[in-house]
Formats: structure tokens, sequence, C-alpha cells
């Protein structure tokens, strides 16, 4: 991946120049775009196939079974609600706070939230088996008086999931809207009034910006809180039960920090080809990436002592099956996607104490995919290692993915990264206006 040298100032940038390079893979997309957008097809199509084998067939074709009954369809759905969650949590919170570096990041941070979000959906209705039962997962009333469990943590999911979707996506669209009527003028015919009409008019005069911005402010200031409650939620699907090594109050902060760290660890992954493919190099400067770094260097450590708190808490606890529970999730036959959980999320990421690695982007792009095949082992560790290994020795069991489950785990990323790609082709990966107003300032020697 060519990129440029670690300690080469960036070139002086113009406001035309902000329009004219962020925009240019909207107009001409290279010809790389295109071969990962028929590679991400072509793994959608491996996942659809996979899905509607297990249709036609039955979930037996999965690898799950008693009794462990949550295998790699639900492990697969934290993981993609945990990345969801972080996009607008990090775009939010470094609003609140004013950091100047999430102007380069926080659209794709976005956009990350609501295909993030459309992916994690997919899984309960694929956990299913008979699918065209999935309206019974929505809480309706229903006439024949088949009413769902409020106090159910799957009930909440759906209340949570859904709010934070529709918060998240006017977050999206309404940080979208200068930049929208920044297309509206480059284009013609159809893309003319697609693009109008979503900038609303948006003409830039002053009284537009003030109201933008108190709006743009008062949604960072609920989506904050709102993420936060949200996944907090989520955990609970696990910590309200009694299974060994769920029910612990710690689990709420815990899944937090793992959403962000895993989100953190995925925008990296996400922008670094595209810095490379679209030519963004003056705009995501390796400054932005140690930035992420040390932000991927913080929810880390703090992830990692989440882990420590686990064992310490089995162990202060004095029950023995607790204890029992997390020897054998360490040392038992799950004990190398344990290790290997750790090395992905905890000792790799220690490397990102020493500048040479926080500004080189080829060992972050390798770091990031470390963390997020941790942080995806992180789920199935949780998951399995406790449901296989419970209370009464009669009913362990070891659970094995089959190949439909890998396929369609292999078919949900490629559906990801298809969005996406799709979204960088229509939209700004960047955005426009907070990029230009930073150069506004940076050319008036105030930042």
């Amino acid at each position: 991946m060519a990129t440029a040298e670690m300690d080469t100032p960036r070139r002086h940038l113009t406001l035309a120049d902000a329009n004219r390079d962020i925009t240019r893979p909207i107009a001409k997309p290279q010809g790389r775009y295109w071969i990962l957008l028929l590679t991400t097809m072509a793994g959608i199509g491996l996942g659809a196939g996979a899905w509607f084998y297990q249709i036609a067939v039955g979930l037996g074709v999965a690898g799950i079974t008693h009794p462990v009954m949550w295998g790699v369809y639900i492990t697969t759905f934290v993981f993609w609600v945990g990345i969801a969650h972080s996009g607008t949590l990090i775009s939010a919170i470094l609003y609140l706070f004013r950091s100047g570096w999430r102007t380069t990041i926080n659209r794709s941070a976005e956009a990350m939230t609501i295909f993030a979000v459309m992916t994690a959906g997919l899984f309960p209705l694929i956990h299913l088996g008979r699918v065209w039962y999935f309206y019974y997962l929505m809480p309706y009333p229903s006439q024949r008086q088949i009413w769902p469990d409020f106090r159910s943590p799957l009930v909440m999911d759906v209340f949570a999931v859904t709010t934070y979707l529709t918060i998240s996506a006017l977050f999206w669209y309404v940080g979208l809207i200068p930049d929208l009527a920044v297309l509206r003028d480059k284009v013609k015919g159809v893309r003319y009034k697609i693009y109008g009409a979503l900038s609303l008019g948006w003409q830039g005069t002053v009284r537009e910006w003030r109201h933008y911005r108190r709006l743009y402010l008062y949604m960072a200031g609920i989506a904050t809180p709102l993420v936060l409650s949200v996944h907090s939620v989520v955990s609970w699907d696990f910590a309200l039960s009694i299974v060994p090594g769920w029910h612990s109050t710690i689990f709420a902060p815990y899944f937090v920090a793992g959403a962000i760290y895993s989100g953190v660890a995925m925008v990296m992954t996400l922008m670094i080809p595209l810095r490379w493919a679209f030519r963004l190099e003056d705009y995501v400067t390796e400054d932005h990436f140690e930035n992420m770094s040390k932000l991927l260097l913080l929810t880390g450590t703090i992830v990692g002592f989440a882990y420590a708190t686990e064992f310490f808490i089995a162990w202060y606890s004095a029950d023995p099956i607790e204890i029992e529970s997390f020897k054998w999730r360490a040392t038992g036959a799950y004990a190398l996607p344990f290790w290997a959980m750790v090395f992905c999320n905890v000792v790799i990421p220690q490397t990102l104490w020493f500048r040479k690695i926080r500004r080189s982007v080829r060992a972050l792009f390798a770091l990031a995919i470390f963390v997020n095949i941790g942080m995806w082992y992180e789920r199935f560790v949780i998951f399995v290692t406790s449901l296989a290994h419970e209370y009464e020795p009669g009913g362990w069991g070891i659970y094995t993915p089959s190949w439909v489950e890998i396929a369609i785990l292999i078919g949900s990323f490629c559906w990801f990264f298809f969005w996406f790609l799709l979204f960088a082709k229509t939209l700004p990966v960047i955005s426009i206006a907070e990029v230009k107003e930073h150069l506004a300032h940076e050319q008036h020697g105030e930042s």
C-alpha cells in the first residue's frame, strides 16, 4: 500500500481542493473500486447460498446443538451490534469534546453504524431457522392474544436497536446536508434532482448554519447517552441470566468499552484502504491515525482490565461453579479461542505505546484486523464457553461451527463492505464542510 512518508508535510490545501479531492471518487471511481465491489458481491453470494441451503434443509446443518444453542449466529449478531454502537458514539463524543481530528473519520464512523445495524439485523432472522416467523420478534399487540414478554431482554433489544438506528440515521443525515448541497452544485440531470431534494434547499446562509450547528450539537448530546444505554441493554441479554460467566454486574461497562474498541479498529480498517484507493493522504494524515491509535490503546487497556476483573470476581466470589467455569475457559476445549482473544485484544495493541507503530499505516492496518478478529473471538468465548460448561457435568458439550455458519459469517462481512463501498461511491466519505472549516481556521491562523 503506497503511503506518504511519515514526516512529509501536507501540501497547502485550499477550499476548492477540498471540494475537488473529496468528491473525485464519486465522479470517477478507480478500477480497483470495481474489483473490491465484485469481490464483496461474490462473498454475499456465498453467504446467501449457504442461508438458502439452511432454509431448505433445516437448521440442523448449523453446528448449534444442546447445550450450545447460541453459536456463530448470535456471536456475530452481538459483534455487529458492537460495531454499530461505536460509530455514532465515536463521532458524537469527539464532537462534544471539539476534537478537530474527528473531521476525517466522523462520516465513515457514522455510515459504519448504519451498515453494521443492517448486518446485525440479519442474524436473529438467520438464527430463527424458519425465517418466515420473524414477526414474532416484534412486540406488537395480537388479536390471537399472543403477547410478547416485555420483561425479556430480547424484546428490550428490539426497542433499543430500533431507537438507536433511528437516532444514528438522523445524526448521519444531518451531518450530510451541507455536503449534499456541494454535490448538488457539481452534477446535472437526475442526480441533481436527487441531491437537491436530499439537501433540503441548503444555501449556506448564516441563519442556516446557526440552526444546523445547534441541531447537530443537540443530536450529538442525545446520541451519546443513548448509545451507552442501548449497548448496556444488549449486555443484559446475558447478565440477567444465571449462566456461569454471564451473571455479572461488570457486563454493561465491559460491553460498552468493547464496542468502542472494536469500532475504532473497524474505522481504521475502512479508512486505511479508502485513503489509499481514493488518494486522500492529504486529508487523512498520520496525525489522524496516531490519535485513533491512542484511543484504541485506551479502550484496549480497559478491555484487558475487564478480562482480568472477570477472573478476579470469579475467584473472589468463592463460588466453585464460577471458578471452574473460568478455569475451563482458559484451559479447556476452547482454550485456543480464549488465548487468541487475549493475544489479539490485549498483547498486540501494547505495541501502540511506540510512536513509530502509531504512525505506520501498514502496521495499523494489520493491528486493526487483529483487533477485529479478537473482538469476534471475545463474543464467541463469552457465549460458547459459558453455555458448553454450565452446572451439571452431564449437560456439558462441545460446539463446532459448520461450513454453513462460516459461509454466512464471511457473507456478513462482504455484505457490510458492499454497502460501505456503495456509500463511498455516492456520498463523501469525509465531511467536506468540516474539512473546509478546519482549513479556513488554518488560513486565518486560528488553529
